[in-house]
């Protein structure tokens, strides 16, 4: 297979300075792509400012042959995304690639979080990709193409705990991609949700010492594949973690029909309420929605339902 490049494409990456964003800048970077550097160099809890992170890693691309600046703005208010969406504009007319990976975290059980802390993580996962997301995509749908990458987290699907506010952004943030997915289909805009892991400054102060391997670098291709024009999946989610790359996906148990229900039905049908056997699995384009209304009600056609 021939190298697949980014040449003339213009990448912007929030969270770009440190750990899975910067491996992805440089990736991106050395196949050809313009990259806009975003990280305004906060701590993992979302404190202090920092220009040096991603003017490193601006500075590091251009040392080797390419092309980026560095963005300090904060994808935490419209203001910051759309600050950022010009950053690619300004400087190289056009943004084809958005990698949202920005992100905090700050530990509490949820009886003892408190709403600031709530709504801080929450600016900067789900609304920080509502920032950036929101402002990039009249440039693509005018141009009929875009590659859009949305970071969720295993946290998102299976939860975690003391993170109840990161685990809702990124749960939130698979909802917003499929939506994303949906309106852009017809404008040549692709979005995906990437399901990374690695060993970052995320995982500081905890435990990893029987981990295998797990560096930013093993993430990136999948990234980068996405990201490519040759990408041929839209509404869905790649897992990335120590050298393991799968398909996370939402399935429905076939269920049962019955045209009037008890609470005691339920309880007497509930092991073939849950069972796994013969899942029903959707797209989500071009009509994962409708698809499912069309599975439930063909059931009760079989039926004899009305």
């Amino acid at each position: 297979m021939p190298e697949l490049r980014f040449d003339g494409r213009v990448a912007v990456i929030t969270g770009g300075g440190r750990g899975l964003g910067r491996a992805y800048a440089l990736l991106l970077a050395s196949r050809g792509a313009k990259v806009v550097v975003n990280d305004p160099g906060v701590s993992m809890k979302g404190e202090g400012t920092n220009e040096g992170p991603a003017e490193d890693v601006a500075r590091e691309i251009r040392a080797s042959g390419g092309e980026a600046v560095a963005n300090t703005d904060s994808v935490a208010t419209p203001q910051g995304g759309a600050a950022i969406v010009n950053t690619a504009l300004d400087n190289y007319g056009r943004i084809d690639i958005l990698i949202h990976n920005a992100g905090i975290t700050r530990g509490a059980p949820i009886h003892e979080m408190t709403q600031e802390e709530f709504d801080l993580v929450l600016d900067v996962h789900l609304r920080g990709a509502f920032h950036v997301v929101r402002p990039a995509l009249p440039h693509m749908y005018k141009d009929h193409y875009g590659r859009i990458v949305l970071t969720s987290s295993i946290n998102g699907i299976y939860g975690n705990y003391r993170q109840c506010h990161y685990s809702a952004g990124k749960a939130g943030l698979i909802g917003l991609s499929n939506v994303i997915a949906l309106e852009g289909a017809a404008e040549g805009v692709k979005c995906n949700v990437i399901i990374p892991a690695a060993l970052t400054r995320m995982a500081e102060g905890k435990d990893t010492s029987a981990f295998p391997p797990m560096t930013s670098e093993m993430v990136a291709p999948t990234v980068g594949w996405l990201c490519h024009e040759s990408c041929s999946i839209t509404g869905e989610m790649l897992i990335a973690l120590a050298g393991r790359v799968a398909r996370a996906y939402i399935a429905e148990s076939p269920g049962i029909y019955k045209p009037a229900w008890t609470i005691e039905d339920v309880a007497a049908n509930l092991d073939t309420i849950r069972s796994t056997d013969n899942p029903f699995i959707a797209s989500v384009v071009p009509s994962g929605h409708v698809d499912h209304l069309k599975y439930s009600f063909e059931m009760v056609r079989k039926a004899g339902g009305t």
